[in-house]
């Protein structure tokens, strides 16, 4: 029998996830939160400033790539909320919890996509840290997000790495 709310009253998250389990998994994603803000950041000062002979291309494909980042930070952030918990959204909460270091200044194009490989593949490793917990939980849902950002991030790693060849 369900118990009767008042009027006002939070039901609690029942969503078949205990609350330890959700709140790890809340910890993984918000780790994978960080990393895909620094990598957007990135991306989007990239596209911004990269010169040379492969301008217009890159230009182009870092303003496809940061434009998919921003859109996945939704994603996750509202997966966090799902589960039940506040996604990090200052610089300094999103900082601390990234494993993708700041690049000061403008490199060369081509040390831009170097970068990029590297970060898409911090995303990917960030991302594949967080399956055991999801899948203990049977957390199906964030399973699907993790696969889906992992596709989305070692096909771009690989696009990126065909252009230093």
């Amino acid at each position: 029998m369900a118990k009767k709310l008042s009027a006002g009253t939070v039901p609690p998250i029942d969503i078949g996830i205990d609350a330890k389990d959700r709140e790890k998994i809340a910890g993984g994603l918000s780790a994978l939160l960080a990393d895909t803000y620094s990598l957007y950041l990135k991306t989007h000062a990239f596209h911004w400033n990269v010169e040379g002979p492969m301008f217009n291309t890159l230009h182009l494909m870092f303003m496809d790539q940061y434009t998919e980042l921003w859109n996945a930070l939704d994603l996750i952030a509202e997966r966090i909320r799902a589960l039940g918990f506040h996604a990090p959204g200052s610089y300094k909460q999103l900082s601390k919890l990234s494993s993708i270091s700041d690049t000061e200044g403008a490199p060369e194009a081509l040390e831009m996509v170097r970068l990029l490989v590297s970060g898409h593949e911090a995303v990917a490793r960030t991302a594949r840290k967080v399956f055991p917990q999801v899948d203990d939980a049977g957390d199906e849902a964030s399973a699907d997000l993790l696969t889906q950002r992992l596709q989305v991030h070692e096909k771009t790693a690989w696009m990126l790495r065909s252009l230093l060849k």
